[in-house]
């Protein structure tokens, strides 16, 4: 009999293969890591989101000959199984989703919860997660930050969401469709949402960064709306408390970030207001100071 070793409190076969979550590029294919790239090398099947979405990456790689399972929301039940099974007979199976971190929008949880209780090893490779990202690059304090999926279809539902969000401390992002980003902004402009950032296709051709108002935001929005969205709401508790007490030194670090990156006084003025660390005006003459080195580090 193979010995046994213990892994997460579970006792598993030495001859057990093992499930492995392996985070996709959002967008620019670049960002696949060298690990990643490893795992689906070595892997003797690859379970995935869309098989076509997948053979693109494998092709784009120069991976060839993996067996490719399907495994989404529609199909967990019934693929979920089959492949525990051929990792407890001695196949490592990777786990991708079309884009990102496999669990966050699809069924990977359940997969690890499954391995778990059967006494599978497996892995979650660190990488790409696109809410993690929209939260940092928003600006928003990030303390008590919530990730709450996908926005609820029903109109009452979703108000409902944006103004508990709206009330509350922290951020809270959700995911969207292009199809309903429209309504979904206007929905945040009637439950009370003062200041919220919308990251469009993010690491993609066509990235797109906003911030203001609900309003603000849907007035930068093109038409038609395509692409994978992000929506950062900030809580006015959050709001109130940053624009009380701004801090002098992290106002300047981040102004002096957008000024290396080459962004105008007046867009430095209207980002960081639109993040709630001030009055545009106070922040216009502060970032026109920074620009002409006369403002010391953390006046």
């Amino acid at each position: 009999m193979a010995r046994l070793f213990e892994r997460d409190g579970v006792e598993a076969s030495a001859l057990s293969g093992r499930i492995v979550l392996v985070p996709t590029p959002l967008g620019n294919l670049g960002d696949l890591t060298l690990r990643a790239l490893e795992t689906l090398r070595s892997a003797d099947a690859i379970a995935c989101e869309d098989t076509r979405v997948t053979r693109k990456l494998l092709a784009r790689f120069e991976i060839t000959g993996k067996a490719l399972h399907p495994y989404h929301e529609h199909n967990a039940r019934a693929s979920g199984p089959k492949l525990l099974a051929l990792a407890a007979a001695g196949k490592t199976i990777a786990v991708v989703s079309d884009a990102g971190m496999p669990g966050v929008s699809d069924p990977g949880t359940a997969l690890v919860n499954a391995a778990r209780a059967a006494g599978i090893p497996f892995d979650v490779l660190p990488g790409a997660c696109a809410f993690v990202s929209a939260a940092v690059i928003s600006g928003f304090p990030v303390k008590g930050l919530r990730f709450a999926g996908f926005l609820p279809r029903s109109a009452g539902e979703r108000r409902t969401a944006l103004r508990e969000a709206a009330l509350g401390e922290g951020a809270c992002v959700w995911y969207e469709s292009p199809h309903r980003i429209e309504q979904a902004l206007h929905d945040a402009e009637s439950a009370g949402v003062e200041r919220c950032f919308l990251l469009r296709e993010y690491t993609k051709l066509h990235e797109q960064r906003l911030w203001g108002t609900p309003r603000e935001v849907l007035a930068g929005l093109p038409t038609p709306v395509r692409g994978e969205l992000a929506l950062v709401v900030l809580g006015t508790g959050t709001a109130a408390a940053a624009r009380a007490e701004p801090d002098g030194e992290g106002i300047d670090a981040r102004i002096d970030a957008l000024l290396a990156a080459g962004e105008g006084v007046a867009a430095i003025a209207r980002t960081l207001a639109a993040a709630g660390l001030g009055e545009r005006r106070a922040l216009y003459a502060r970032a026109a100071r920074r620009k002409e080195g006369t403002l010391p580090s953390g006046d």
